[in-house]
C-alpha cells in the first residue's frame, strides 16, 4: 500500500500547445479509493496513464510511496493495472490467466497456485478455475481481469473504466462488488470512469476534471452540497442541477416570480449571477404560496420518483427547470404547477463569467 501525489503534473503530446492534463496537484492517501471523473476528453485516462508510465511527464512528477516515480519503467512502479478491455488469453484456463504475470516473475508454482485460490475466492470465481474466458459472461470475465491484478498484491490498483463494457444491471452489481473488494483489501486504488453515478457511489473521494484541469477533489458529499463551481454543479448529481443566469435586484435574485435573498457581499459589483438549485431542492406547493407557475413539457417516471421538466418565464427570460416530485402522484403532461424552494440554504450562487462559487 502506499500514498500516491501528482505534483504539478503535465502532458502535451506532439503537435499541440494545449496540455492533455494541466498542472495536476493531487494527493492520494493510503489506502484510499479516489475516483477520476469527468467528460470525454477531460483528460482523466491520461492522468492514469501518466501514473502508471504509459505516458510521459513532460513537466512536474508523480511519486508513489513517497518514491519518485516519473522516470520509473512502468514493470517497477509496483502498479496493476485494469483496463476497460479484459485482454484475457483466450487458449488459458481462468487460473492460468489469473496467474500469468506470477509465472512470468518466475514465482514458484505452489505460491502461484495460492495466490490464484486466494484471489478467486474473494472474487467468488473458484467454480470457474478451469474454464476459458469464452465460457464466461462479461462480469465473470471482468473479475478475471481484476483477479490478475490482485493476485500481484501491488502497492496500488489501476481501473481505467472497467464496467464500460457491462451491461447497466451488471454494472450495478459489479460496481457494488469492486467498492467491497476495496475496502476488505485496502489497497490504494486510482478509478477512471465518465459515470458520476459510478463516481459518487464508489469513491471516498472523486477529483473532477475538465479540459485537463482539476476542477475539484472532494468526497462524493461535498461535492454534491458544495461544488466549487459551475461546471462541477452541473456535472455532479442526476438529474443535474438546474442552472440559470439571472439577474441581481436590491434584495436579492430573481428566478421567476421568486425573490431568493443573498448577502450582499456575495454579489458585490454584478448585475447578474448564475443560479442554482437542484431538481429536490424545489417542491410543489400550493397557488397561494410563494413560487412560480410551470407549465410541465415532459414527466420522467423512474418508479419511487418522477421528474416534470417545464419552462419558467422571468423578466431574464425564459428558463428551463427540472422538479422532482413524487413518483406516485406526478403531474401531467401540459398541466400547471406552483412550484416553491424547499429551502433557501440549499441555493447556489457562481459567477457569471469564472463560473466560481459565490457563496461559502
Amino acid at each position: 500500500m502506499a500514498t500516491v501525489s501528482y505534483d504539478s503534473a503535465t502532458r502535451r503530446y506532439p503537435g499541440t500547445d494545449i496540455a492533455a492534463v494541466d498542472q495536476l496537484d493531487l494527493e492520494i492517501q493510503d489506502g484510499e479509493f479516489l475516483v477520476l471523473v469527468g467528460p470525454s476528453g477531460s483528460g482523466k485516462t491520461t492522468a492514469l496513464r501518466m501514473l502508471a508510465g504509459l505516458e510521459d511527464i513532460d513537466e512536474g512528477g508523480i511519486s508513489i510511496g513517497g518514491r519518485e516515480v516519473t522516470a520509473v519503467a512502468p514493470k517497477d512502479r509496483d502498479i496493476a493495472m485494469v483496463f476497460q478491455s479484459y485482454a484475457l488469453y483466450p487458449h488459458m484456463s481462468v487460473g492460468d490467466n489469473m496467474g500469468f504475470a506470477l509465472k512470468l516473475r518466475g514465482e514458484d508454482k505452489t505460491v502461484v497456485k495460492q495466490k490464484v485460490a486466494e484471489a478467486a475466492r474473494l472474487l467468488d470465481l473458484t467454480p470457474f478455475l478451469d474454464r476459458k474466458p469464452k465460457a464466461l459472461s462479461g462480469g465473470q470475465r471482468q473479475r478475471v481481469a481484476m483477479g490478475r491484478a490482485i493476485v500481484r498484491d501491488p502497492s496500488v490498483f489501476l481501473m481505467d473504466e472497467p464496467l464500460s463494457n457491462l451491461d447497466a444491471k451488471l454494472r450495478v452489481e459489479t460496481r457494488a462488488n469492486i467498492a467491497a473488494l476495496q475496502q476488505r483489501l485496502a489497497t490504494t486504488t486510482v478509478y477512471v470512469t465518465h459515470d458520476q453515478v459510478e463516481a459518487m457511489t464508489m469513491g471516498h473521494r472523486v477529483a473532477v476534471l475538465k479540459d485537463g484541469i482539476l476542477q475539484q477533489a472532494a468526497t462524493p458529499r461535498e461535492l454534491y452540497e458544495r461544488p466549487a463551481n459551475a461546471f462541477v454543479a452541473a456535472f455532479i448529481g442526476s438529474p443535474g442541477m438546474n442552472l440559470t443566469t439571472v439577474p441581481v435586484s436590491a434584495v436579492g435574485v430573481e428566478f421567476g416570480e421568486l425573490i431568493v435573498p443573498v448577502p450582499r457581499s456575495a454579489v458585490s459589483g454584478l448585475d447578474d449571477v448564475t443560479f442554482g438549485i437542484r431538481p429536490e431542492a424545489l417542491q410543489l406547493v400550493g397557488p397561494a404560496d410563494d413560487g412560480f407557475d410551470l407549465a410541465v413539457e415532459l414527466v420522467e417516471e423512474l418508479g419511487a420518483d418522477a421528474y416534470i421538466y417545464g419552462t419558467v418565464l422571468s423578466t431574464s427570460g425564459a428558463h428551463r427547470v427540472n422538479v422532482r416530485v413524487d413518483g406516485r402522484t406526478p403531474p401531467r403532461l401540459g398541466q400547471t404547477v406552483r412550484v416553491g424552494l424547499r429551502n433557501v440554504a440549499e441555493t447556489h450562487l457562481f459567477h457569471p463569467v469564472t463560473g466560481a462559487r459565490l457563496l461559502g
